[in-house]
């Protein structure tokens, strides 16, 4: 029996390929079922899109990337895979009940950390070192197990909290994942550049309908945002694991730091919302317009042109974060929170300035 053998660089363009094509061409299908079954979001005074829009994309984005990566990755390759798809499956369940009738806060966190375990425990998917912060380099594995719990879910929830104009998390989710990608190419980790690719895929025919489509235009809702949040999170866990031992092109000295660097939008905007909700004695959860693309859409920006920023300053954090890898991991994040604070200041100091002096 013949079997066809491909090159590495052929499967991670046919695992970018196939997630692509399938999004592509199950969204309008999606559009279909949501307006005829009327799972529509409707605006209200915390949305900021004015139309009725079906929101269900994250279906699509999700079978685009499972169906490319089970195709194109194996068990024998990444031993790992099989936890990764039923931990998958889980959120897919979550985000997809959430937004066709609502799931509690509980409920959802609780699913949340029951995946994040079948990752950690069975996958063996966890963080055993600090790279150097705080002078620790290896953990142990109670605090690794913690502390993974917490990146994951973290960082599951910054990507679900974004996803509040036209494009941003599916745009931050293709920059993560173009970066990640990339380093394990340079590692020689080429499953994992065959998820990430797959990512991006299905993120970049998303995008089309969602910000370029009138006829067929649709939100990513909870499936999507969880989804891409959950993904990345684990691929982010991954990246620090093998950059503990990584040498040559692919030697990096602060890797905690380059992970936050590649994620600092969802993670640093998310952070500061939560911290100021809590100075105001208001709970970190509660729904308002303080994340940073309500500030730029303040400013007269379309949803475009602020998703266009936000992916630009991501794209500045990436490149900040490769050329200063070699720093440790106390002065990136150093470097990182200073120019993060610096550039989120600036929107909401005009912002502010305006309705001050009632300028609209």
């Amino acid at each position: 029996m013949r079997y066809i053998v491909f090159t590495n660089e052929l499967r991670i363009a046919l695992s970018f390929s196939l997630a692509l094509f399938v999004t592509f061409v199950l969204i309008p299908s999606i559009v279909d079922i949501s307006r005829a079954k009327s799972y529509l979001d409707t605006p209200n005074s915390r949305t900021s899109h004015q139309d009725t829009t079906p929101t269900l994309g994250g279906i699509a984005i999700f079978i685009g990337s499972i169906i490319a990566f089970l195709m194109f990755t194996s068990i024998e390759t990444i031993p790992s895979l099989q936890y990764i798809v039923a931990s998958l499956l889980i959120i897919f369940f979550i985000g997809f009940k959430d937004d066709i009738i609502g799931i509690s806060p509980y409920k959802k966190f609780l699913g949340q950390v029951m995946a994040a375990l079948i990752v950690i425990e069975f996958g063996r998917i966890i963080l055993t070192s600090l790279h150097g912060l705080f002078n620790i380099y290896p953990i142990t594995y109670n605090f690794g197990l913690i502390l993974s719990v917490i990146t994951i879910i973290g960082v599951t929830n910054c990507f679900n909290l974004m996803d509040g104009i036209d494009g941003l998390s599916a745009s931050l989710a293709t920059l993560a994942s173009a970066a990640f990608g990339s380093w394990f190419f340079l590692r020689g980790e080429f499953d994992w550049s065959v998820l990430c690719a797959g990512i991006m895929g299905a993120c970049i025919a998303f995008l089309y309908f969602n910000l370029f489509s009138r006829k067929n235009k649709i939100f990513m809702g909870d499936t999507g945002s969880l989804f891409l949040g959950f993904i990345i999170s684990i691929i982010a866990v991954k990246f620090n694991e093998s950059a503990v031992d990584a040498g040559g092109l692919a030697k990096v000295t602060a890797a905690p730091a380059v992970s936050i660097g590649i994620l600092m939008v969802p993670i640093y905007d998310t952070l500061r919302v939560f911290i100021t909700r809590m100075v105001k004695n208001r709970p970190p959860f509660s729904p308002d317009k303080t994340h940073i693309h309500h500030y730029l859409l303040a400013l007269g920006m379309t949803h475009r042109q602020a998703t266009l920023v936000l992916a630009l300053t991501g794209l500045l954090f990436i490149v900040i974060s490769v050329m200063l890898k070699d720093l440790t991991v106390f002065w990136l994040l150093s470097v990182l929170l200073s120019v993060a604070t610096v550039l989120s200041f600036i929107p909401i100091w005009m912002v502010t300035r305006r309705r001050k002096t009632g300028v609209s």
